[in-house]
């Protein structure tokens, strides 16, 4: 079992930045990828980054390429959010979710979530 709780969320203007914090604890000493969906009002939960336990490789959804990155600590029990540019769509609830092995882009094929943290990107 791996616990998740995500950090951050808050109220930022159009354009302006953010970060995220998910910290990991629980069965954390094998290997799990650790990413990021987010989840608007009447909407489904959609893909933003993924990061592989060694915190090597990354993959991002097209919309937040070159603006949005996912670091992992150096314990690798913590993974951000780091989010720039941000526009009012983005508007979401961010969830942090983990899966022993390699990362994936689906939600369905995460077995741990975190509680999730408003983001809210005024106009």
């Amino acid at each position: 079992q791996v616990q998740l709780v995500a950090a951050g969320g808050g109220l930022v203007q159009a354009g302006g930045s953010l970060r995220l914090s998910c910290a990991a604890s629980g069965r954390t000493s094998s290997t799990y990828a650790m990413a990021w969906f987010r989840q608007a009002p009447g909407n489904e939960r959609e893909f933003v980054a993924v990061v592989s336990w060694c915190g090597t490789r990354t993959n991002y959804a097209d919309s937040v390429k070159g603006r949005f990155t996912i670091p992992r600590g150096n314990a690798k029990n913590t993974v951000y959010l780091q989010m720039t540019s941000l526009k009012p769509e983005e508007s979401a609830v961010y969830y942090c979710g983990a899966r022993y092995g390699y990362g994936r882009v689906v939600v369905d094929d995460y077995d741990y979530w975190g509680q999730g943290t408003q983001v809210t990107v005024s106009s």
